[in-house]
């Protein structure tokens, strides 16, 4: 049976495309251009003098590179944070949908509960904690609230409900394996879409992680990308340096840059995030 088409759904999505790519293509157009063209064309014209890799050459220079050791300090950030927390949430989701233990209802109330508290409310009590525990100014102190995520842990529980036969588990156990070889050479090879969708959405929150490091972190070489874009644009709104080193277009090129390894890393991971979202929502 042909599929009818709709025009003003049609006209409708085309509008909602537009709105959202409207300011990735004003970034895009604008990474390409010197200070004073910045100022004197339009938002999204192209500039007469293609300045991509002069900005980049700036980048790679001004404060001794500082930007691409935040780029580094991000992807560590990143990398350790939302992929420990999607594999924790892959234990504990395990263990929660397979498993009966005393208090297991009280577990699962905490987490849906803890999945309503925002991040930015629990800032202050990680800093005081981490201030007792003198991990202020360091790695850690970025990493270890990054590898808490109660909506993956829910998440990873609901879809490993489905995704693990109880008849697969019960096999491997008569034929005497252990309960972390079960996990980590049947089960976690099932819930790798799931686990997937949950390192997406870790890798995005990570990334784009904001108030924590401003307040956990002091040096700015320790810095990831959204704290260090964000000094250089109060530097230059404030007119200081940027007299001397026009910070305008190094922020501009700078928040492209920033947002190249997301779009990369959807683009090889999005098939297993669809399958993820389809699975955990159909009952079989």
């Amino acid at each position: 049976m042909r599929a009818r088409k709709s025009p003003v759904l049609t006209i409708l999505f085309w509008m909602l495309l537009a709105y959202f790519m409207l300011p990735l293509v004003w970034l895009v157009i604008n990474a390409t251009k010197s200070n004073d063209e910045l100022f004197t064309t339009f938002g999204l014209a192209f500039p007469t003098t293609f300045a991509f890799f002069d900005n980049i050459a700036q980048l790679a220079t001004y404060q001794d590179g500082i930007f691409f050791r935040w780029f580094g300090n991000t992807i560590l950030y990143a990398v350790v944070g939302a992929g420990g927390a999607a594999l924790i949430a892959a234990m504990g989701g395990y263990a929660l949908a397979k498993f009966d233990f005393f208090g297991k209802r009280g577990v699962v109330a905490s987490i849906l509960g803890a999945t309503a508290v925002p991040g930015t409310a629990l800032a202050v009590p990680t800093y005081m904690l981490f201030t007792q525990w003198g991990l202020i100014n360091t790695e850690a102190a970025v990493i270890l609230p990054a590898l808490a995520s109660p909506f993956g842990l829910f998440l990873m529980m609901v879809y490993a409900q489905d995704a693990v036969p109880e008849s697969m588990i019960e096999a491997a156990r008569i034929d005497g394996a252990r309960e972390w070889r079960i996990f980590f050479t049947i089960a976690f090879r099932l819930m790798v879409p799931g686990f997937v969708t949950v390192l997406l959405f870790q890798l995005v929150a990570t990334w784009n992680n904001y108030f924590l490091p401003l307040i956990v972190l002091n040096e700015s070489d320790k810095f990831p990308l959204t704290v260090g874009l964000s000094l250089w644009n109060k530097l230059a709104n404030a007119g200081g340096v940027s007299v001397v080193q026009p910070l305008y277009p190094l922020v501009i090129t700078g928040s492209l840059l920033a947002v190249l390894p997301l779009i990369v890393a959807f683009i090889f991971l999005q098939r297993y995030w669809q399958s993820g979202i389809a699975a955990g929502g159909v009952k079989q």
